[in-house]
C-alpha cells in the first residue's frame, strides 16, 4: 500500500498507477506462455524454425521500444501524462484483439510491432509518479511499481499457461479485455498530473532515442548515472535469456521446478520492493542504497554462476531481489536532475535503454552460454550470470562518482 504520508490525492493516483502495471504486466505476461507456440502453429512440426522466428519476434519488439519511447516521453511532456497512457493503453488493447485474430505469421508480427510501440506505459506510469510524489518519498513509490511487476510476474504466466490449454489465442483476449477494462477505468478516474505551466514544447530533436541524449548531455552529471545504468540494465537480461535452460542443463530441474522458481524470483521481489524499499532508502539515503543494491545483486548473479545445486541457487535469488533496492533509489538520482517538464522525456531515455539492452541483452547471454557449452564444456556453464556479476561490479565502480551529490532541480 502507499505511504501512510502520501495525502489522498496522491495516494489515488498512485493506486491508479499500480493498477495499471499491475494489469499490463498480467496482460503481457498472459502470452508469455502461448507466443512460442502460437508461433509454432504456423510452422508445423518445424521447431528450429519456430525458434528462429520467436527470436526475431523479441527483437522487433524491443527495437520498437527502443525507437519509440523518447517519443512517448516527450509526448507526455508536451501533452500531459494522462492522454498518453490512455492512448498506450486503448492502442495495446486493441492490439491484442489483432493478435488473437491474425490470420497468418504476418499479421502476428505486425501485431507483436504494434505491442513494442504501444507498450510505452510504463515511462509514463514513472513520469506520472514523479509528479504527485514528493521527492523524500519516490524511491518507495518506485519501490511500489516494481512490486506491482514482481505480482504480475508471479501470476501472469501461470494464467497464460492455463488459458492456453483451453486455446492457444485466449489469453491474447483475455489480455485484451483487461487492457481495455483499465484504459476505461483510467477514462473515468484518472486525473492529469502534470500541470499546463510545467509542459514542455515538443521537439523532433528529442522524439527519438538519439536526440535524447542531449538531455542526458546537458544535464550534469545524467550521463554518468547512464553510464552506470546501461551496464546493470543489460545484466538484469541475463536470467531470462538463459535461466531455463541453464537450470535444466546443470541441475536437470524439470518446467514445474522452474515455474516455482520463477514464482519465488517474483515473491521476492514484490516483497523487496513493495515493503523494504521505502524504509531502507530512507535509513541510508539514495546514495549507499544504489552502492548496497549493486552489491547484492553481484553477489546474486556470482551466486547464480557458482551454484554446484540447485538449493544454492535458490539461496542466491534474494541477493538478486535486493537489487531493486538499487534500480529505486537510481531512478530517484536521475528525477532529481532534470526539471518537472523534462521527466518524460528522462523516463523515455530510461525506457529506450531498456529496449537497447532487450536487443543486444539476449545475444550477449545466449551466446556466452552456447560458448561456454561448445568451449569450455562443464567447466564454467554459469559464465553467463558471471559475465552479468562483472557488468554490476562494473555498474558499481561507475556508481561510487556517479551518485556523489550533485547540482539538482527541484521537482
Amino acid at each position: 500500500m502507499p505511504d501512510a504520508g502520501v495525502i489522498a490525492p496522491q495516494r489515488a493516483a498512485i493506486a491508479f498507477i499500480l493498477g495499471t502495471v499491475v494489469l499490463d504486466v498480467l496482460a503481457f505476461g498472459l502470452i508469455v506462455p502461448v507466443l512460442p507456440l502460437l508461433i509454432q502453429s504456423f510452422h508445423g512440426s518445424d521447431i528450429a524454425s519456430a525458434a528462429v522466428t520467436y527470436g526475431v519476434f523479441a527483437t522487433a519488439w524491443a527495437l520498437m521500444q527502443f525507437l519509440w519511447s523518447p517519443l512517448m516521453g516527450v509526448l507526455s511532456d508536451r501533452f500531459g501524462r494522462r492522454p498518453v497512457l490512455l492512448i498506450s493503453l486503448v492502442g495495446l488493447g486493441l492490439d491484442y484483439v489483432l493478435m488473437a485474430i491474425a490470420p497468418t505469421l504476418t499479421w502476428l508480427f505486425i501485431g507483436r510491432v504494434i505491442s513494442g510501440i504501444t507498450a510505452a506505459t510504463y515511462s509514463t506510469a514513472a513520469a506520472y509518479v514523479t509528479d504527485v510524489t514528493p521527492r523524500d518519498k519516490r524511491a518507495a513509490a518506485y519501490g511500489y511499481i516494481g512490486a506491482a511487476w514482481g505480482i504480475g510476474f508471479v501470476v501472469a504466466p501461470a494464467m497464460g499457461g492455463l488459458l492456453g490449454q483451453w486455446h492457444p489465442r485466449l489469453p491474447f483476449w483475455v489480455a485484451a479485455v483487461l487492457t481495455l477494462a483499465n484504459a476505461l477505468y483510467g477514462w473515468f478516474v484518472v486525473p492529469e498530473s502534470l500541470p499546463l505551466e510545467s509542459r514542455n514544447t515538443f521537439s523532433w530533436r528529442r522524439a527519438n532515442p538519439f536526440g535524447s541524449l542531449l538531455l542526458i548531455r546537458a544535464r550534469r552529471g545524467l550521463a554518468s548515472l547512464f553510464t552506470m545504468q546501461t551496464f546493470h540494465t543489460i545484466a538484469q537480461f541475463s536470467l531470462p535469456s538463459v535461466f531455463v535452460l541453464y537450470a535444466t542443463h546443470r541441475y536437470g530441474w524439470s518446467l514445474v521446478q522452474i515455474g516455482w522458481t520463477l514464482g519465488f524470483v517474483g515473491v521476492c521481489t514484490a516483497v523487496v520492493q513493495g515493503v523494504l524499499i521505502g524504509p531502507l532508502v530512507r535509513r541510508l539515503g539514495e546514495r549507499r542504497s544504489v552502492l548496497a543494491g549493486l552489491v547484492a545483486e553481484t553477489i546474486g548473479y556470482a551466486g547464480y554462476a557458482f551454484a554446484p545445486n540447485g538449493g544454492w541457487f535458490l539461496a542466491a535469488i534474494p541477493f538478486g531481489a535486493f537489487g531493486g533496492l538499487y534500480s529505486a533509489a537510481s531512478q530517484t538520482l536521475m528525477a532529481h536532475r532534470v526539471r518537472a517538464e523534462e521527466q518524460g522525456e528522462l523516463q523515455g531515455a530510461s525506457s529506450s535503454l531498456m529496449g537497447l539492452a532487450g536487443i543486444v541483452g539476449p545475444g550477449i547471454f545466449s551466446g556466452s552460454f552456447a560458448f561456454a557449452l561448445a568451449a569450455i564444456g562443464a567447466r564454467l556453464p554459469g559464465l553467463p550470470f558471471l559475465i552479468a556479476a562483472l557488468m554490476t561490479a562494473a555498474a558499481f565502480a561507475v556508481a561510487l562518482t556517479a551518485t556523489r551529490p550533485q547540482h539538482e532541480y527541484v521537482v
